[in-house]
């Protein structure tokens, strides 16, 4: 099993900064790609970034330019730098561990954490 802890959640002024963590604990060679995703109240949760053992990323059309995630593999930690905050950002984030394919064949899922809420006040 893997554990997922996020931290770094808020209140924030627009055009503000946060920044998230994300540790991972537990079975980590399950984990291959993890990311960070966002659900606002009466929508879907999106996608926000993900980056892949290797470190490549991507993100999300609407946050490219002012989002960064970063994975520190020693630590078992993925973060993520978030400025330029908008209102639209307000969401509860959660991270996402994704196993790699050989694991999912065996029937393993993904993990999530818990969330953090994130406001952003115009």
């Amino acid at each position: 099993q893997v554990q997922l802890v996020e931290s770094g959640g808020g209140l924030v002024q627009a055009g503000g900064s946060l920044r998230l963590s994300c540790a991972a604990s537990g079975s980590i060679f399950r984990i291959d790609t993890m990311g960070w995703y966002r659900q606002a109240p009466g929508k879907q949760r999106e996608l926000v970034a993900a980056v892949t053992s290797g470190g490549s990323t991507n993100y999300a059309d609407s946050v490219k330019g002012r989002f960064t995630i970063s994975r520190d593999n020693a630590k078992n930690t993925v973060y993520l730098e978030m400025n330029s905050l908008k209102p639209e950002d307000t969401a509860v984030y959660y991270c996402n561990a994704k196993p790699p394919y050989n694991y999912i064949l065996r029937g393993a899922l993904d993990a999530w954490g818990q969330g953090t809420l994130v406001t952003v006040s115009s």
